[in-house]
């Protein structure tokens, strides 16, 4: 096929092509756009999402109540004091001498104040053999963690002398330090590990070190960009350091995905003889076009987050949102100028062992992938309705468990398992003192909180708190007499069960509370707390599922129809992507909840998937998915434009596709799937989650599913009813073709209109 005249239209092609024209000034306009991008973000500084912010309901009400009076609540420590064996109890001798020993120690390090005695407080267990010393670490509760170190070794050196018993030291502080010790070089090492797995694959598709740099170097500014907008932006959204995780995860998975595609579109044209500056026209029509429908489509399932109504949502989702835009320009932009600069230069630093997979003028045949792909699919289309049946019932079972999905957030048991010590010190506690680690904190604000009516109502709410069988106490009061503000703390039965602890909660707030501190006029009683947090948290977002997947749902068939202006292709686009998104779901609940398997991921005993995983799963998904359905789709309503028949174009677009979609599925799975190499559960969770769905995306629906439906339902594929002829055209920028080549026609001789 010659070089001839290419015809083009649309966004893509036009700034493709003004791109490979005025390249220096578009990589001058990109590097000026990143570099400014940072020194802005640099310069605003980055708002984080406040605590009391980070939820509405009670949990909101009591974190504005404290930070309108200005109290800052400092991190609490506690001192487990317990007897290995069964004879000694807390009135003994010894068991004295040990707790004078810890009081002492901790209160000589100078980094503690309200250092409290168990024979003060009345922190002694129900059989005697367990106490606790309680203390605030002096500073800011954030950076608690970074000052706690010598009060962890003087409660360790009291251990050492007293062997009779178990001395451990378990707070909001010694837990920071623990898992920012533990974790956290592992959690950034996950983070940067993606880049090199990412090029490294890279490296092997395309055989040539700069032909696989390129997506990479893209990738990384894209986010260096949105990292100094997200300062900017935060401003008026606040952030948060999940966010900037999950934008670090998006961003090099669709950064590197959009380049690739441009940059493969562009080898197999020129591989089919096509000149470099047809083929790089020819790549800013196709998957420029692809690029752009997918990368909207992904903004609008991002935004599908903002109306949660949780400011860690709103941050993930806005984070997500900019980083995805970023790199679709950036690929539709400065990827063809940077092509039109190398040239043939871009097949440099090949590597001597990976030999090049040559393709003929269509770009099939060439390569494993395409033989894999072409084998596969000839049984498809031969026998469409036992692939779709087959397809679907396999992806419909694996979606079973998800029927029987439970979401909680996870304790610090689930999270951890007993791979660290203070998770067992979390298990010694709770049991010996149920809800003691992680009471419920009633924020009592009242016009004078001296006044005999409140005295007297927080005295009762004390009593009613144990009475009730919501306590079992020691109920502790806390005031703040300049600011009229009380704490009160109640451990809960149930502890670290959160059902059992629910319900405690719920005493608390239906029962307790009315009767109590709700009779006194002025004053507010909140209840705040983890596990107020927890049941907040998830009625909140019970509350915003629906309007989220309606929202995503609704807006992503809108794209499709007026992408390819067609019907049957955008409920099929949705129907598919459900399938996929239930998919990794059953998955997660098979593995996680039912434990099948788990033991493979390191997954044994949680029981539960972390309560904001699922919508989350969701939006990014119903968004990630899109990336392959726009690209193996248009690419089959290209080749029905030129006239093939459309079994023929199914078998072309699907061949075609395999290469790079087998490349950035094998790329995204190895980055989610170092999330699920993490010992953090809900990080694991996300990691395996994303990777499965969109390892069964690549393969199941996009191979075998899609193929078949298309299959079956031949030229209704292309069906749009005519009262929807008058929507926005959004399919003008078609296949180009040389002006040499007709335009396909139908029976009777005319153009043919896909």
């Amino acid at each position: 096929m010659g070089n001839g005249d290419i015809r083009v239209r649309g966004f893509a092609a036009r700034a493709g092509g003004w791109s490979a024209r005025h390249r220096w000034a578009a990589v001058g306009i990109w590097v000026l756009f990143v570099v400014l991008a940072m020194g802005l973000g640099s310069a605003t500084g980055r708002v984080d999402v406040k605590d009391s912010d980070q939820l509405k309901g009670e949990t909101h009400t009591a974190a504005r109540i404290i930070e309108d009076a200005g109290i800052d609540e400092p991190a609490g420590e506690t001192v487990l004091i317990q007897a290995k064996g069964g004879e000694l109890k807390a009135t003994d001798g010894e068991f004295r001498k040990a707790v004078d020993a810890v009081v002492r120690a901790v209160e000589g390090t100078g980094r503690v104040t309200e250092v409290t005695s168990p024979y003060d407080t009345k922190t002694i267990s129900k059989d005697g053999r367990s106490a606790l010393v309680q203390f605030d670490v002096r500073g800011e509760a954030d950076t608690a963690g970074e000052r706690i170190e010598p009060v962890l070794k003087a409660v360790e050196g009291v251990q050492r002398d007293h062997e009779s018993l178990r001395i451990e030291e378990i707070g909001g502080a010694s837990m920071m330090k623990t898992f920012g010790d533990a974790y956290g070089e592992d959690f950034k090492k996950a983070e940067y590990s993606a880049v090199p797995v990412a090029f490294g694959i890279l490296l092997i598709a395309f055989g040539a070190l700069v032909a696989a740099l390129l997506p990479v170097v893209l990738a990384i500014t894209a986010i260096m960009a949105t990292m100094g907008l997200m300062g900017v932006v935060s401003h008026v959204m606040p952030m948060s350091e999940t966010a900037n995780s999950v934008m670090l995860l998006v961003g090099m998975a669709v950064g590197v995905d959009y380049c690739l595609f441009y940059l493969r579109r562009e080898r197999e044209e020129r591989e089919a003889g096509r000149d470099a500056q047809t083929a790089l026209r020819i790549a800013a029509a196709t998957s420029g076009r692809a690029i752009v429908v997918s990368g909207v489509t992904v903004c609008v399932a991002m935004a599908g987050m903002l109306f949660t109504g949780l400011a860690e949502f709103e941050a993930m989702g806005l984070a997500s949102l900019m980083v995805v835009a970023v790199a679709m320009v950036g690929s539709v932009t400065v990827l063809p100028a940077l092509l039109s600069l190398l040239g043939g230069r871009v097949e440099k630093g090949r590597i001597p062992f990976l030999r090049r997979r040559k393709r003929g003028g269509s770009g099939e045949g060439g390569g494993q992938d395409s033989r894999f792909w072409t084998a596969v699919l000839r049984r498809v289309l031969a026998k469409p309705v036992v692939a779709a049946v087959v397809a679907a019932g396999a992806l419909l079972a694996i979606t079973a468990p998800a029927l029987g999905m439970k979401t909680q957030q996870l304790t610090l048991d689930q999270e951890f398992g007993d791979s660290l010590p203070i998770v067992q010190t979390y298990n010694r506690l709770n049991d010996a003192f149920p809800g003691g680690s992680e009471p419920a904190e009633v924020i009592v604000k009242a016009r004078d909180i001296n006044a005999p009516e409140v005295k007297s109502a927080l005295a009762d709410f004390r009593a009613r708190a144990i009475s009730s069988g919501a306590s079992r106490g020691p109920v502790e009061i806390k005031l703040h007499d300049a600011r009229n503000v009380a704490f009160v703390y109640v451990p809960l039965v149930g502890g670290s069960d959160l059902d059992k602890a629910g319900e405690s909660l719920d005493r608390l707030r239906d029962e307790v509370r009315p009767a109590t501190l709700g009779k006194v006029d002025g004053v507010q009683a909140p209840i705040t707390g983890q596990v107020a947090g927890s049941k907040d948290f998830n009625d909140q977002l019970a509350g915003a599922v629906v309007p989220v997947f309606a929202f995503v749902v609704v807006f992503a068939f809108a794209l499709m129809l007026l992408s390819f202006r067609s019907l049957t292709i955008a409920v099929t686009s949705i129907v598919l992507n459900l399938l996929s998104v239930g998919a990794a779901y059953g998955i997660l609940v098979a593995v996680f909840q039912h434990g099948w398997g788990a033991s493979l991921v390191g997954a044994e005993g949680v029981g539960a998937i972390i309560t904001w995983l699922p919508l989350f799963l969701f939006v990014i998904l119903f968004g990630l998915s899109m990336d392959y359905h726009v690209f193996v789709v248009s690419r089959i309503r290209e080749a029905r434009l030129r006239g093939l028949a459309t079994k023929d174009a199914i078998r072309h677009g699907v061949v075609t596709t395999a290469g790079v979609v087998t490349s950035a599925a094998v790329i995204m799975v190895a980055v989610f799937a170092i999330f699920g190499t993490l010992s953090m559960q809900s990080m694991k969770q996300m990691g395996v989650g994303l990777a499965a769905a969109v390892l069964i995306d690549a393969t199941i629906i996009r191979g075998v599913l899609l193929p078949a439906v298309m299959a079956l339902l031949g030229e209704r594929n292309w069906y749009l009813p005519r009262w929807l002829h008058r929507l926005p055209d959004l399919t003008h920028d078609e296949a180009p073709r040389a002006a040499a080549e007709p335009a396909a026609r139908d029976g009777e001789g005319e153009p043919l209109k896909v």
